[in-house]
This record gives C-alpha cells, sequence and structure tokens, in this order.
C-alpha cells in the first residue's frame, strides 16, 4: 500500500493530500530511509514522522484498504514518541 493512503487510513494524518506534502517534505522515513508519498509499505515496516517538535515513531502491524475511526489504532504500534530540540528543527 503506498504510504500517503496507509497514513489516512490509520489516521495518523488525517487527510491524504496533507500526508502528500509531509512525505514530500522529507519528514518521514520507511526502515530508516527517506521516504516519498509513493512508497510502499508493508507489515512489520518502521515509520518515522516528524510532526513540527515531536518526532513519532511507529510500526505497522496491518494493512488494510479501509478502517473505521475506532478500528485505526490497530494498524500500527507506537514505538517511541520524543520531542525534538528546537535547533534541530531550523
Amino acid at each position: 500500500m503506498r504510504l500517503d493512503k496507509f497514513l489516512k487510513v490509520s489516521r495518523l494524518i488525517k487527510r491524504r493530500t496533507l500526508a502528500k506534502e509531509v512525505a514530500d517534505q522529507g519528514r518521514i522515513m520507511i526502515n530508516g530511509l527517506e521516504s516519498k508519498a509513493s512508497s510502499n509499505v508493508k507489515i512489520g515496516d518502521t515509520l518515522m514522522i516528524r510532526f513540527g517538535q515531536k518526532l513519532v515513531t511507529v510500526q505497522i502491524d496491518s494493512i488494510q484498504e479501509t478502517s473505521k475511526k475506532d478500528e485505526a489504532t490497530q494498524l500500527y504500534t507506537v514505538v517511541k514518541e520524543e520531542k525534538i530540540a528546537s535547533e534541530e528543527s531550523l
């Protein structure tokens, strides 16, 4: 499944267009490699997503074409969530 679609279906990012923008800015890594919105993800992959001053690392547990709001968090496991020092984000 495409990275931007997975982010939308899992509700890590609410809209697919926003997921594409974030990926194109180089703020998402799959298994340690910078990724584009069109990159494919699979079960077991680790995503590192930079949200402003926060770095979230999740592992993909399941892939589905659609999901309900209460099922979305079952698609991934949050491995780590950390704040980024302001010097790094400049």
